[in-house]
């Protein structure tokens, strides 16, 4: 988890690029966290802020 916004994006956009897989950059308390978008679950309490593909 990270405290900075910035540095959570860049590293969610080269995560997605790097695995080509979808990633999810979320917020929890002010903690950012990019992990792979089909492991998130709908009952989870996540703030998504973005989610990033590799496609595009």
């Amino acid at each position: 988890m990270s405290h900075d916004l910035s540095l959570a994006q860049f590293h969610a956009f080269q995560l997605s690029r790097d695995l080509v897989v979808p990633i999810t950059l979320f917020s929890v308390d002010g903690k950012y966290g990019i992990p792979p978008s089909d492991e998130n679950d709908a009952d989870d309490d996540l703030e998504i802020v973005h989610e990033y593909t590799p496609w595009h």
